[in-house]
C-alpha cells in the first residue's frame, strides 16, 4: 500500500486500523474499504454561476466586451434603499 497516493484522512484511517487490528488484517480491511469508496466526486453545478453564464452568453462573439485577466466581483448592493448589484474590477 503506497502511503503517498492516499489522502490524509485515508492515511489516518489506515494507521488507526493498523494499531487496532495489526498490519496484515488492517491492510486487507483497508483495501476492501478503499474499493467501495467512490473515486470521482461528482460536483453539482452551481445554479447562480449557470445563470450568470447564461446571461452573459450573448456577449460571447462581441469583441468589444472584455473581462480582463482578473475579472470582476459582483456583490449585492448594501445600504438603505439600495437595490441591484455592485460590480468592481479585480486588480
Amino acid at each position: 500500500m503506497d502511503m503517498n497516493t492516499l489522502t490524509k484522512g485515508q492515511q489516518r484511517k489506515l494507521n488507526a486500523l493498523r494499531k487496532s487490528l495489526g498490519d496484515d488484517i488492517a491492510n486487507n480491511a483497508f483495501s476492501k474499504w478503499l474499493k467501495t469508496q467512490t473515486t470521482a466526486a461528482t460536483e453539482k453545478p452551481d445554479p447562480v454561476a449557470q445563470k450568470i453564464a447564461s446571461s452573459l452568453s450573448h456577449f460571447a462573439n462581441d469583441k468589444s466586451f472584455r473581462l480582463g485577466r482578473n475579472g470582476y466581483s459582483i456583490k449585492r448592493a448594501k445600504g438603505k434603499g439600495a437595490s441591484g448589484f455592485v460590480v468592481t474590477k479585480i486588480t
